[in-house]
């Protein structure tokens, strides 16, 4: 929209809106510029984003960002049907097609330390409709994915105190269509205490994050080191069933590569990094190293996990290819207190990726607000906590009034 007038009441919104196709025309192909981008279009906040962040901060919002539950998930489906033991060369490629996507990011923010991520950066090189049609689409990812995420919370939360809690802490409301009808009280808790973390303090977040991602990384190098302890090498290159293909590349490189398709999923989260970019204090500095060395980081434990998991049960023998980490060890006498551990190292991913695509989102929405696409109160930023408080909240409200309270099915991330 043009200006703050056209959302000022609801007779100059519609007299704007009866002006679409001209204004729309004439703004779908123009092009703004990085000097716009971190000037002009910056103070329609109102008050700065404060640098605070450092690289360390950047490396551990996108380990928490991309290590969540989808590798627990992928590995098991991607190397039962696709790979192999090779998959954990999928992992290694689907590592180098997300780092090589991570120098994109990388130079834009350096280039342009703004809060919008890949909206403002399509806003300089494609034009405000490109611009618009992204944004909308990752406002809408991240809806759908957070509030799965957010339930899927408790499941992995039973898993890990062996609990059925999907079934203790989750009530059906009649009258509700069928499968929509849940509310899960600790996705509605989960929401509410990362969206006030978030709206209080940056800094506070990354902290909390730092705290978060520390835990889970020692979860899942306890589960690489028991998986190298128990497995057998054996299992890299020869299957339970005779009849199954043989060798590390059971369905040669083709196999591989639709293992990496399956499994790149367990990389999303590093783009989330580049929204911090107005908050950073040495972006030439800090954001390179945040964002490429999260995804070598995160590609290096994937494969270790890979590894881990394909020593310890033969890939045409991972039945349960939804939970395979913990179906390995579940079966075993003496070793099924090994589930448990890898719940609640789910739970803790679960906790990072939904804070970091929280702060994510919110970030994203508050530039949509600064280019007057979306009303520009979602773009204010508050004088006292320097976050985007507004955006903040209203995206919390969206997603407990989706799957968080009415149901949805788990994600992969």
């Amino acid at each position: 929209m043009e200006g703050h007038g056209s959302f000022s009441s609801f007779r100059t919104y519609f007299r704007a809106l009866a002006k679409t196709p001209t204004r729309f025309a004439a703004r779908a192909t123009s092009v703004s510029t990085s000097f716009e981008e971190m000037s002009g279009v910056r103070t329609h906040s109102g008050h700065q984003m404060v640098k605070t962040l450092r690289w360390f901060d950047l490396v551990g919002f996108g380990l928490g960002g991309m290590v969540g539950a989808g590798v627990f998930l992928t590995t098991g489906r991607a190397s039962h049907v696709f790979a192999g033991p090779a998959v954990v060369l999928s992992y290694a490629v689907a590592g180098v097609c997300a780092l090589l996507s991570a120098f994109c990011y990388t130079e834009f923010a350096v280039d342009m330390p703004v809060a919008g991520g890949a909206f403002s950066y399509l806003r300089v090189t494609f034009g405000e409709f490109a611009a618009f049609l992204t944004g909308a689409n990752l406002v809408m990812e991240y809806v759908f994915s957070n509030a799965a995420v957010a339930r899927s919370f408790t499941a992995y939360l039973g898993t890990a105190i062996g609990v059925s809690t999907t079934d203790k802490w989750r009530f059906t409301v009649s009258g509700l269509p069928e499968g929509f009808n849940q509310i899960d009280l600790v996705a509605v808790a989960l929401v509410l205490l990362i969206s006030l973390c978030i709206c209080y303090s940056t800094k506070e977040s990354s902290l909390l994050n730092i705290v978060l991602t520390t835990i889970h990384i020692a979860f899942i190098l306890f589960i690489i080191l028991i998986g190298f302890c128990r497995g057998e090498w054996k299992n890299l290159t020869t299957p339970l069933n005779p009849s199954s293909p043989s060798g590390f590349f059971p369905h040669g490189a083709s196999g591989v590569f639709n293992g990496a398709a399956m499994v790149y999923l367990s990389y999303i989260g590093y783009d989330a990094v580049s929204t911090m970019a107005e908050e950073v204090k040495n972006p030439k500095k800090d954001i390179p190293i945040g964002v490429s060395g999260s995804v070598v980081l995160v590609t290096v434990l994937y494969c270790l996990m890979a590894t881990s998991m394909s020593m310890l049960v033969p890939y045409d023998a991972m039945t349960d290819v939804e939970s395979p980490f913990a179906a390995a060890f579940r079966g075993s006498e003496g070793w099924g207190w090994v589930s448990h551990v890898v719940g609640a190292g789910a739970s803790f991913g679960i906790l990072t990726s939904l804070l970091v695509s929280m702060l994510g989102q919110a970030r994203y929405l508050c530039v949509i607000g600064r280019s007057n696409v979306v009303p520009a109160w979602f773009a204010r930023v508050h004088p006292k906590t320097s976050t985007p408080v507004n955006a903040s909240a209203f995206l919390a409200w969206v997603w407990l009034r989706h799957r968080a309270v009415h149901g949805g099915h788990r994600s992969l991330h």
